[in-house]
């Protein structure tokens, strides 16, 4: 059984246990880190398929040897050769390591979602980016919800429902994660192959960033207004023109042009503090009815009270003192 003691002081949180740190968060599928404006890095551990692989049995600490505090900054170059392979340690420094990836068939993540919202025209399929300590906890929601759920000034909208939108096509690395059905590419013909590829010739596509099997269908929480008895998907499908035309432009713009611009793709966003967001959803009064969205009782559980979102609600930074020991 692995004791941890947690330490507070002031507003950071003092950790001492072994793996369990690490898992806190790479466990979660979807797990990405901007490293551009449409690159990104994997980041997502799926802890069982590593323990199978033959670096199953080292510990994260051994090569991840300079992680210390969340965020990792600076801190995650490996090193091979700290506490295993040290007799080979002067070949190992020698090798190109550059394109080796231990973790690769760990890592789940969704790559590309076809979608027509206007969003989509300006902002990358990760577009949290500006908070190093949750920018990557943020950017999993990809591949579950919609912008709209956050982002939505739902005040002005009156009476809101929060369900599964019709499914969009979409692809993986890695296993699938979250509401999908998978499409067998070698039954190219079918309506939904067809519809779909003729949505790729008249709006283009996203640019994923390999093609990697097996393509989906992926359904992600959406916000639905109601009025007189009406359902309506409340999502900017009529601006993707406008906004690919706003792109073209945007360079040649004055300041104040720009800002009148934004102001009309914005309209109806808004921004949260990321503590609001996450308490938002995540807690005893959220706005997601998870039950009804299908979860079982011990997953609307973990969803309620789920304890990553505390690295934003609760500590500025988490220490880890003892994993390097």
């Amino acid at each position: 059984i692995t004791v941890s003691v947690v330490i507070l002081y002031g507003k950071d949180v003092c950790l001492a246990s072994n793996e369990w740190q690490c898992m806190f968060c790479h466990q979660y599928p979807g797990l990405v880190m901007p490293e551009g404006a449409d690159k990104f890095k994997l980041i997502s551990i799926d802890r069982n398929r590593y323990y199978a692989s033959p670096h199953g049995n080292a510990a994260c600490k051994a090569c991840h040897s300079r992680i210390e505090s969340v965020p990792h900054t600076g801190a995650t170059e490996v090193e091979c050769t700290t506490a295993c392979h040290i007799e080979d340690r002067e070949k190992i420094e020698t090798m190109d390591r550059s394109s080796y990836r231990v973790h690769k068939d760990d890592q789940r993540s969704v790559i590309s979602i076809e979608d027509r919202s206007s969003c989509r025209v300006c902002h990358p399929l990760h577009p949290h980016s500006r908070n190093l300590k949750v920018r990557a906890i943020l950017n999993m929601h990809t591949g579950y919800m919609l912008c709209g759920l956050c982002h939505l000034k739902k005040e002005t909208l009156g009476d809101v429902i929060y369900e599964w939108k019709t499914p969009d096509k979409g692809s993986f690395t890695g296993e699938p994660y979250g509401r999908y059905t998978e499409i067998d590419p070698s039954k190219g013909s079918s309506v939904l192959e067809y519809i779909y590829g003729l949505y790729r010739r008249l709006f283009g596509d996203e640019g994923a960033a390999e093609d990697t099997r097996p393509c989906c269908m992926i359904s992600r929480i959406a916000v639905f207004s109601e009025k007189e008895g009406t359902r309506t998907l409340v999502i900017d499908t009529e601006d993707p023109i406008r906004a690919a035309g706003y792109l073209k432009r945007a360079d040649d713009l004055s300041g104040a042009a720009k800002e009148e611009e934004l102001k009309y793709f914005h309209r109806d966003i808004t921004e949260h503090e990321f503590s609001v967001a996450c308490n938002e959803c995540h807690s005893a009064k959220g706005i997601l009815d998870f039950k009804q969205l299908g979860y079982d009782d011990k997953k609307c559980s973990e969803l309620r009270d789920m304890d990553v979102k505390r690295l934003e609600t609760e500590y500025k930074i988490f220490h880890f003192p003892h994993m390097l020991k």
